[in-house]
């Protein structure tokens, strides 16, 4: 009799694992798709807009600085020969030391940009993130995948992607609907 024991245990595991996984809902397994999220969420382009405008600003800063000391260098060389050893070496420093802080300064402003882009893209992703797994809980998925193009999701049914839907309720309620 304890021979018989060991394979019905092990027939009666067998089935109640393929009851499990055939009984359990697809729906419950569902994804949507984070690229087509960033992309399509209103908020998104808010702030990317104002990045842009932020970058634009800073840039043609830096532009600006450039485009004064290449106006400089023009005319020291214009007036090289007419200066004495003593004046040219005077020029030439602060002329040298003038673009070292342009080159510092822009090497500030990129680093700044890339912080802040980093920053407000992080906000953005976490917004949608909440969002989600309060949509998850909402509707009663247990779990939500994330598919970014990269081979996190290879294929999907249609009916389990829920980018859709999930976009729409995240844009009406970023307006306040």
């Amino acid at each position: 009799m304890n021979k018989l024991a060991l394979p019905i245990a092990i027939i009666a595991l067998a089935i109640a694992a393929a009851s499990f996984f055939y009984l359990q809902s697809s729906s419950d397994l569902v994804y949507v798709d984070v690229n087509k999220l960033l992309d399509g969420y209103k908020r998104t382009k808010i702030v990317k807009a104002e990045f842009d405008e932020k970058a634009k600003t800073m840039k043609s800063n830096v532009d600006s600085l450039l485009a004064d000391w290449q106006k400089e260098l023009k005319t020291y060389e214009k007036e090289r020969s007419s200066l004495s050893e003593k004046e040219l070496e005077l020029k030439q420093q602060l002329l040298g030391n003038k673009q070292q802080q342009i080159n510092n300064y822009q090497q500030a402003v990129q680093k700044q940009l890339q912080e802040e882009d980093k920053k407000v893209t992080q906000t953005v992703i976490n917004d949608i993130n909440d969002f989600v797994k309060e949509y998850g809980k909402k509707n009663g998925h247990k779990v939500i995948f994330g598919a970014t193009g990269n081979g996190t999701i290879m294929y999907g049914e249609e009916g389990a992607d829920l980018t859709d839907k999930v976009l729409e309720e995240l844009n009406a309620e970023f307006e306040g609907k």
